[in-house]
């Protein structure tokens, strides 16, 4: 199901690898997504620009930048490369903004922007 009737990977596809990698990416820097000490972050923008094509059964890696750490919000480029290809096959845009339990945009913690600013181009 991840390919198209054209043979490469389908637009939804890749949205999901993009939310994934976010979401493992967090995990692993100790951000809980779940539960209740879980962060509320919510994807407020994706775009996705396409370079080269691929699709199953090829192995998907990811790679993490910030793009922009904002008060209460971040946007991520997440690049997606095909096996061992040096270039991007996908760029994807996710910007996501943390919310308190009633939806309103609240501050990042500041343990949670130090988390942020170790990825590449937070600088």
């Amino acid at each position: 199901m991840d390919n198209d009737e054209y043979g490469h990977m389908n637009n939804a596809t890749y949205l999901s690898l993009t939310d994934t990698a976010v979401s493992l990416w967090q995990i692993e820097n100790g951000l809980a997504i779940r539960g209740p000490g879980a962060l509320r972050f919510l994807v407020v923008e994706t775009r996705l620009i396409y370079f080269a094509e691929t699709g199953f059964p090829d192995t998907i890696h990811a790679g993490l930048r910030c793009a922009r750490l904002g008060t209460s919000s971040v946007a991520l480029e997440v690049g997606l490369f095909a096996n061992d290809a040096p270039q991007t096959c996908t760029l994807a845009h996710f910007a996501q903004v943390l919310t308190d339990t009633e939806g309103r945009p609240t501050p990042i913690p500041e343990h949670v922007r130090r988390i942020y600013q170790s990825l590449p181009g937070a600088g």
